[in-house]
């Protein structure tokens, strides 16, 4: 079961503000965050600092989150597959 994620560092495809591989990371855990918190009403612990972006659930809230999660991390392994030189997964 997945409990939230961690998204650091910079994709280095282009110069910043012009790195479209950046973007669509952040596009993409903008939008699970925002739809875990805004959506679900779920209340994860977010930090964000630094070019880090972390979220993680509470083992009581992470099951009503997964179809989230999980759709998260096919898009973001689908951008590992595309860009696999400017992207990793652990």
């Amino acid at each position: 079961m997945l409990s939230g994620f961690c998204v650091h560092g910079h994709a280095g495809f282009a110069e910043s503000g012009q790195d479209i591989v950046c973007a669509a990371v952040s596009s993409a855990v903008y939008m699970a965050a925002n739809t875990v918190t805004e959506i679900l009403g779920l209340s994860p612990e977010i930090s964000q600092r630094d070019g880090t972006l972390s979220l993680s659930l509470s083992e009581s809230e992470a099951p009503a989150a997964q179809t989230e999660l999980f759709g998260l991390q096919l898009h973001l392994q689908s951008l590992c597959e595309q860009y696999p030189d400017y992207i990793t997964m652990d």
